[in-house]
């Protein structure tokens, strides 16, 4: 979209998330033993581990604790049990919010996301409201001056489903969910190196916003990260 930066607003969120450093071990912990629960502990046959143990790794989390979310994940070690849900809502200016959460008191975890919604301007809204809004996908991003040539060679040929170039220089690779790692493995083996790399919702189209509404929209976006139970919080907003 004319008029924003693409690579700005992701280096300022990740920017955000990297400041609640202490938060992201224990949800990383919880995405660890989740996806060891369901797809096994074996990172070559569990890509959901996998990308989860990267992002430990990015988080310089010490491996004992990656290896022991994994070990109470497959049952060899006493764990909780977290059962996964999805919120959807609006905030400034009908922007469009997912929210992806691990808890283990469905409860407190709808009263805490409901509350963070209505004390920040924003509402919730029924199951399907905003999704539709969003494709589900594997996401990478390079830094402005990236080969494209090369990133979209080796990326298409690998499986991606498209190569995007945006005004600011930075380029932006989708893949299905399924052939994330694979084209991830081929993107890294050609000596590129993407600054960021996850499966997430990505939104089809975005709503910038600016000034006040900014602000705001980031207190509210905010609110929801720093709730104990929310893994994710994915948006259209552009701020």
């Amino acid at each position: 979209m004319a008029g924003h930066s693409k690579w700005a607003n992701i280096q300022h969120r990740k920017g955000r998330q990297d400041e609640k450093r202490g938060k992201i071990w224990t949800k990383l912990i919880k995405e660890i033993t989740v996806a060891a629960k369901l797809g096994g502990g074996d990172v070559a046959t569990n890509p959901r581990l996998r990308l989860a143990i990267d992002k430990a790794k990015d988080a310089n989390m010490p491996n004992d604790n990656v290896q022991r979310a994994i070990a109470r994940g497959t049952g060899s070690l006493e764990g909780v049990n977290y059962e996964e849900i999805r919120y959807e809502g609006y905030g400034v200016n009908g922007a469009a919010i997912i929210v992806d959460c691990l808890t283990d008191n469905r409860t407190r975890t709808v009263a805490e996301v409901r509350h963070a919604f209505a004390k920040n301007g924003g509402n919730m809204g029924a199951e399907g409201s905003v999704a539709f809004m969003f494709k589900h996908c594997g996401q990478m991003l390079f830094a402005p001056g990236t080969n494209e040539d090369q990133l979209m060679e080796v990326a298409l040929e690998a499986g991606a489903d498209d190569v995007i170039s945006h005004d600011d220089g930075s380029l932006e690779v989708l893949t299905p969910v399924p052939d994330f790692s694979r084209v991830q493995d081929a993107i890294a083996k050609a000596g590129l190196k993407a600054e960021l790399a996850t499966v997430t919702m990505r939104p089809e189209n975005e709503t910038v916003l600016e000034g006040d509404q900014a602000e705001s929209m980031q207190k509210l976006l905010d609110a929801l990260e720093n709730l104990d139970d929310v893994q994710e919080v994915f948006t259209n907003a552009s701020l």
